[in-house]
């Protein structure tokens, strides 16, 4: 299985190298941002496509790794309780055992209900 996951990184990373290189020229235009929204009036400097796709691609990446943490801690939290519940049966199943069979527990229990 490693050796599958390196081979399919190694593809993605020369897949990744060919658009770099095939798209150079578009990619290294500069472009200007500006947000005129009500009063609020704003212009980057120039910018480079390639510093955006970056950006773009680092936030991602941010995003994804939250979601992952939280997701994480969520499933940690399910495991303990789980976890303490499969405790609590398996001290019932233990408790059950160990409880002595007796006959005239039985009897008892036959002539009361009569």
């Amino acid at each position: 299985m490693k050796h599958i996951k390196f081979i399919v990184a190694i593809l993605l990373m020369l897949f990744i190298v060919i658009l770099i290189v095939e798209n150079h020229e578009a990619m290294s235009k500069e472009v200007i941002f500006k947000i005129h929204l009500l009063s609020l009036n704003y212009q980057t400097g120039t910018i480079s496509v390639y510093h955006i796709v970056t950006i773009a691609f680092l936030f991602g990446i941010l995003i994804a790794g939250l979601y992952g943490i939280v997701e994480r801690f969520r499933l940690k939290r399910q495991i303990k309780l789980i976890h303490k519940e499969l405790q609590a049966k398996d001290q019932e199943l233990n408790s059950l055992r160990n409880l002595p069979i007796t006959s005239d527990d039985i009897h008892s229990e036959e002539t009361d209900n009569l």
